[in-house]
């Protein structure tokens, strides 16, 4: 069986929550490729975003797992699109196979448990059934989807037909199809063959699939990953795999699932799934007298405190600070709309760039200047580069880098520096077995990270 993770961001693109240990000690999506993992599942195949490229790789790494493939989505075309890129990707080597859809960021402790309901559901998918995972509410949520039952369920719950699809309700219609006992929460999770789910996309939106098979057709090599196509891409439709196909489709059973599952897709599902007693506080966070609040840092030197709160959610990011009461977390998308309205960078960018040789963050930006701290992996290296309109100093911090400069190469220990003039040929590499850490200031008349020529191929796109 094929699973394809899906990683993506919310709140806004500058933080990715499945890359984020939110709960427990790795990451969701870490605690999704450990989920899915075992006999019973292929390699897994990610469809994921340019920007959180590689920290998935290196995510994955970390556990020791290789990709099937990695597909890189050149904007956001939300699950319709991407489900179908990884279906059509598959279709090429095995149309018969079983596709697990799987979002990484959610919450399933019993893996096992979990582990049973897929094998349950795998009949009914070879069968020709697409299967959706319904979860037994816990509470009336207004922030989930719904899914329709004939009857309520038994005791020893088994595949069963849908009736619909239901949207997110408000908490009226919430509470009564919690009492009649016929609704399950909507997981986003479903299993079917490859060449199943072709065929609902085909019927259901043929649009979409001259698009994204174009997309793949054309698709590109990139350092391991396979980069989809950007123009048939782009004219593919913003829409979910829901919208597009599901509340369409003829052919859908419901696997139940009444174990432990939390969608973490705001941040009042963080809340519910991290608090004690109330507060949930992450990073140097402290609360007084507050309560059902969560307060959370990002960044290691900045500190947050919270007085007098009630049902409030305080995120403080490196370079944006959310404040929000708990009923209004799913509204955040508005905010960003309204940030991307504005041109700010917060919207669009990720402080914290990875990149295959480590990562970089801007810790100080002005007029004709940029403070960056870069950090490269051990044996890793920066491609051999120049600039146009910037120069730029380096200072070691940690470790020994090895720079080479218009042809000289010298080795750099900590509080040692380097020039690297305006139009000079350089690279950084890190010959040790710790990571180099240094401070980089850049100084010119434009500091756009497209300022940058290349002279290797191998790294072309770092």
């Amino acid at each position: 069986m094929h699973a394809a993770p899906l990683p993506k961001s919310s709140s806004t693109n500058n933080l990715a929550m499945p890359f984020s240990a939110l709960a427990g000690t790795g990451s969701l999506f870490q605690a999704s490729l450990t989920r899915l993992g075992g006999d019973v599942f292929a390699a897994p195949l990610v469809v994921t975003a340019d920007q959180f490229r590689f920290i998935a790789v290196q995510q994955m790494q970390a556990m020791g797992i290789t990709p099937q493939a990695v597909l890189i989505e050149p904007a956001p075309r939300d699950t319709g699109p991407a489900v179908l890129a990884a279906a059509l990707h598959l279709a090429q080597s095995d149309p018969d196979a079983l596709m697990l859809v799987a979002p990484s960021d959610h919450v399933i402790p019993d893996a096992a448990l979990f582990a049973q309901i897929v094998a349950a559901a795998i009949p009914a998918a070879a069968a020709g059934q697409i299967v959706a995972f319904g979860i037994t509410p816990e509470r009336a949520e207004t922030g989930y989807g719904y899914l329709e039952l004939a009857a309520p369920l038994q005791d020893d719950p088994q595949i069963t037909p849908l009736v619909s699809f239901v949207e997110k309700p408000d908490a009226a219609r919430a509470a009564k199809m919690l009492a009649e006992g016929r609704y399950l929460w909507n997981a986003g999770l479903f299993l079917f063959t490859v060449k199943d789910i072709l065929a609902a996309y085909a019927l259901y939106a043929p649009d979409m699939v001259e698009a994204v098979q174009t997309a793949v057709d054309d698709a590109s090599h990139d350092l391991g990953f396979l980069r989809l196509a950007p123009e048939p891409w782009g004219r593919a439709p913003a829409i979910s795999i829901d919208y597009a196909v599901m509340e369409q489709a003829d052919n859908l059973s419901v696997a139940p699932y009444a174990g432990r599952w939390s969608d973490l897709g705001d941040w009042t599902a963080v809340w519910r799934e991290t608090e004690t007693d109330g507060l949930a506080l992450s990073g140097p966070a402290h609360a007084i007298d507050c309560t059902d609040t969560l307060l959370r840092s990002e960044n290691d030197g900045q500190v947050i405190v919270g007085i007098g709160l009630q049902d409030i959610i305080a995120v403080a990011m490196p370079d944006a600070v959310l404040i929000s009461h708990k009923s209004r977390t799913q509204d955040v998308k508005q905010a960003v709309a309204l940030l991307k309205a504005r041109g700010a960078c917060q919207a669009e960018s990720f402080p914290k760039d990875h990149r295959p040789w480590g990562w970089f963050e801007s810790l100080a930006t002005g007029d004709r200047f940029q403070v960056k701290r870069i950090v490269v992996d051990a044996g890793a290296a920066l491609s051999l580069q120049s600039h146009h309109h910037r120069a730029e100093h380096w200072i070691v911090v940690q470790g020994t880098a090895r720079v080479t400069c218009d042809g000289t190469v010298k080795l750099l220990t900590e509080n040692e520096s380097i020039y690297i003039p305006l139009g000079s040929t350089h690279r950084l590499e890190n010959p040790g077995k710790l990571p180099v850490v240094l401070i980089e200031v850049q100084t010119g008349s434009y500091l756009g990270e497209d300022d940058i020529i290349r002279y290797e191929d191998i790294y072309a796109r770092d």
